[in-house]
């Protein structure tokens, strides 16, 4: 049974947690790895360079918009082939848990499995862009 009463305050937690995760992660590629450094280990993983630029406009602008609520739902679902990506093209090799060198795919299967349940879910209170209902 879903408690209508709490459900949409889950989405809101889920939703702003995965938009603190990802502007996190694409910040710290802009600051501390710089751009540079980002294509330069994208090339490293057999990528091109730009590949590293857009993972790192994608991370920086969805995680704002899932944390102003703009279209959120569809953009956990662009989000998310970038997610699946990473475990196919990346950490899949590695096994599953995270920790092991390189990075397992368990996180990213995280990220993954959580972009969908927002997307499936709806937006959450407190979306200043309301996704339209095109289903």
């Amino acid at each position: 049974m879903v408690d209508i009463t709490t459900a949409p305050w889950g989405i809101l937690v889920l939703r702003l947690a995965l938009g603190a995760l990802f502007l996190a992660h694409g910040l710290r590629k802009l600051l501390v790895s710089k751009p540079a450094g980002v294509e330069g280990y994208f090339r490293s993983l057999g990528l091109p360079g730009w590949v590293g630029l857009l993972t790192m406009a994608a991370e920086i602008l969805g995680g704002v918009a899932l944390l102003l609520g703009v279209w959120p739902r569809y953009v956990a679902l662009a989000l998310t082939p970038m997610m699946v990506g990473t475990i196919v093209l990346v950490h899949g090799k590695n096994g599953f848990v995270f920790d092991n060198k390189g990075g397992g795919w368990e996180y990213s299967a995280l990220w993954s499995v959580a972009l969908v349940a927002v997307f499936l879910l709806g937006d959450g209170p407190f979306a200043l862009c309301p996704s339209p209902n095109w289903f």
